[in-house]
């Protein structure tokens, strides 16, 4: 059994780093880098739709976190799941709300903090658990909690944004914060979508999603939001590289001491900016 644990770990790590990149049809206004993993709406404030590469699997979720902000635009980022395949679009939608919800088979929410839930009746908010805990839990799924929190540009002030961004108590649009999507399975065959904020699970943002088709990652690069990134999560257990940074980081005041230690510049970027 062990084996077939090892087996599945293995699998959906790899299909989370195939999947962990934009699709290459989106929205007119958007500029991808050349590994798919940025974002930027290059003008306006629309046309900025993108899409997972790959469909998500259960329980997977699709990070992205926010690089740069645009003054002068009135609305935020939006994301959701859709069960269009993005290269069967004729013309990718303007919009994602409401052009390409209006389409069907698509749910997308404009991200705030307490207006994506939705509540069935007599149902009680569930608990949260402390931000401190390691993993993440959505009923099945479970997420290391250290990749899901945003962290704020290497500064003098580093340790207290970073404090901040794992308390979830700067705004969800802030520049590095980082949201994510995910489905996860229920008893009568459908699914729920959760959106995750900077480690916190936001509770079911619609319900009775179809697993009978393939449920793509939507990010709507709107208005204020100018430039996203996908953040790869780990599944199963963390790298060597995760647990470096991890001891690392338990370690120094802040991310500006990372500068002066002695070790490798690719492992001094992974600590400072990841």
């Amino acid at each position: 059994r062990q084996g077939q644990l090892k087996i599945a770990s293995a699998a959906m790590a790899a299909r989370c780093r195939l999947a962990a990149r934009f699709h290459h049809v989106h929205g007119t206004n958007i500029r991808l880098d050349a590994s798919r993993t940025q974002a930027t709406r290059v003008e306006s404030f629309a046309n900025g739709l993108c899409f997972s590469q790959e469909p998500l699997a259960p329980g997977q979720i699709f990070l992205v976190e926010i690089e740069e902000k645009e003054l002068g635009w009135c609305g935020h980022l939006r994301v959701g799941l859709t069960a269009h395949d993005p290269q069967s679009l004729e013309v990718v939608p303007e919009y994602s709300l409401p052009d390409l919800v209006n389409m069907g088979d698509t749910w997308v929410f404009a991200i705030t903090r307490s207006h994506n839930r939705v509540v069935v009746d007599g149902e009680e908010t569930q608990a949260r658990g402390p931000p401190w805990e390691p993993f993440l839990l959505i009923e099945r799924v479970r997420i290391p909690r250290d990749t899901l929190v945003g962290r704020s540009r290497p500064g003098r002030y580093s340790h207290i944004l970073d404090d901040l961004y794992k308390m979830n108590v700067l705004p969800a649009t802030a520049r590095r914060s980082r949201i994510g999507v995910l489905y996860a399975p229920q008893p009568d065959g459908t699914a729920d979508m959760h959106i995750v904020i900077n480690g916190e699970d936001m509770g079911p943002s619609a319900r009775h999603l179809p697993m009978t088709r393939p449920l793509y990652a939507v990010v709507d690069v709107f208005a204020s939001t100018k430039s996203v990134r996908v953040i790869p999560v780990e599944f199963g257990f963390p790298s060597l590289q995760t647990l470096c940074r991890l001891v690392i980081q338990k370690h120094i005041v802040h991310r500006l001491a990372i500068e002066g230690l002695d070790l490798p510049p690719m492992l001094k970027s992974f600590c400072q900016h990841e």
